[in-house]
């Protein structure tokens, strides 16, 4: 019986408590509203600038009128930090390729010498050098 009164008590103050959380964040909730309209002005304010402004970023250049040096130089870094990122990037794939290969290579080579040391044992004559490559030609 004393489970059950203790099962009681546990459930009534979840009750109470969770009350009284749901009104602490009704209260809470307008002034997370007044915080967002304002977070969202001071975000238009950064995105949209006056008129004025925009004017003069408009007029600075047309299409067709020629860049400014620092322009061409901006655009030529970038290009160039382009070409040294993509020759980079070229040659690690080539280094890595070539370690496989390599690897590749000498994986071969340990299994054809490993061949050729068990085809020298079974072919051992018991002479040392064995009797094959130690003819004696007359």
């Amino acid at each position: 019986m004393a489970w059950r009164q203790l099962l009681l008590a546990f459930c009534l103050s979840a009750a109470v408590l969770l009350t009284m959380l749901q009104e602490g964040t009704g209260a809470l909730v307008g002034t997370r509203q007044v915080a967002g309209q304002e977070a969202q002005e001071d975000v238009e304010q950064k995105i949209f600038m006056q008129e004025s402004d925009a004017s003069n970023f408009l007029k600075r250049r047309g299409k067709r009128s020629p860049k400014s040096q620092d322009e061409a130089n901006v655009e030529n870094g970038q290009k160039l930090r382009a070409d040294e990122l993509r020759r980079e990037y070229y040659e690690e794939q080539r280094n890595e390729f070539e370690n496989f290969v390599q690897e590749q290579n000498d994986e071969q080579e340990e299994r054809s010498r490993e061949a050729m040391e068990q085809w020298r044992q079974w072919h051992y004559d018991g002479l040392y050098p064995s009797y094959l490559y130690n003819r004696h030609h007359i």
